[in-house]
């Protein structure tokens, strides 16, 4: 690696930029592959699970898939390629607002989102809202963004990522499509990461990989860390 090449860390290295690279999730996959073939997308989907399992990279890839400019009809991958696609794996999408909750977590921050709604997206299909860790909105922000949630626009699209589902209002759930993450199985796990190993060209056992994914229980992100 050269002096001026940006070092990433592993997670961020091998994110994956289609649906077909999620480890572990082939129900969810299935079942957001057909919405989006058979253009049935929800207005607003609550994606949950432990930590490290895809919940943020799904969003991001329901983002991209919505809003790729070179999808093709018969095909629900996006193409990584175009505009629209690039501005969002580097996080500098206009239409593709992310919102991390966990910093956010008052009314006056989803009244800023309530106030975008309203606007048309400036250069993709959908304008697109992205918030993570949203059981941490207060009770009132939650309550003034029921009624957005309930009747969007049709140009707009919400997705939520939590892992504390029961601290999420009956009345938000309600309203969105749920997925469930499951936490990854072990030999799956292994398997991706002696891929990972063999391409940073590192040095590991079997028997270190097998440790690592045991004590990751689960989640993509720590047995990478």
């Amino acid at each position: 690696m050269t002096d001026n090449q940006e070092y990433k860390v592993l997670a961020r290295k091998y994110r994956p930029q289609k649906f077909a690279d999620l480890i572990g999730q082939e129900s969810l996959v299935n079942i957001l592959s057909n919405a989006i073939l058979k253009n049935r997308i929800a207005h607003a989907y609550l994606l949950t699970g432990v930590r490290g399992v895809g919940k943020t990279t799904t969003a991001r890839l329901i983002a991209m898939s919505l809003n790729c400019q070179n999808k093709k009809i018969d095909i629900c991958e996006p193409c990584g390629e175009c505009d629209s696609c690039n501005t969002i794996t580097n996080d500098h999408n206009l239409d593709v607002i992310e919102m991390d909750a966990a910093s956010k977590t008052g009314v006056d921050d989803v009244r800023e989102i309530i106030d975008n709604v309203k606007y048309k997206p400036l250069s993709c299909k959908y304008k697109i809202f992205i918030v993570d860790e949203v059981h941490m909105l207060s009770k009132s922000a939650f309550n003034a963004l029921l009624k957005t949630l309930e009747e969007p626009p049709p140009h707009v699209k919400f997705i939520f990522a939590t892992t504390e589902i029961k601290k999420i209002p009956v009345t938000v759930v309600s309203r969105c499509q749920r997925f469930d993450l499951s936490r990854i199985k072990s030999k799956e796990l292994f398997q991706f990461i002696k891929k990972v190993t063999l391409q940073e060209k590192g040095k590991a056992t079997d028997d270190a990989l097998k440790l690592i994914v045991k004590i990751s229980e689960g989640s993509v992100r720590d047995a990478l860390s």
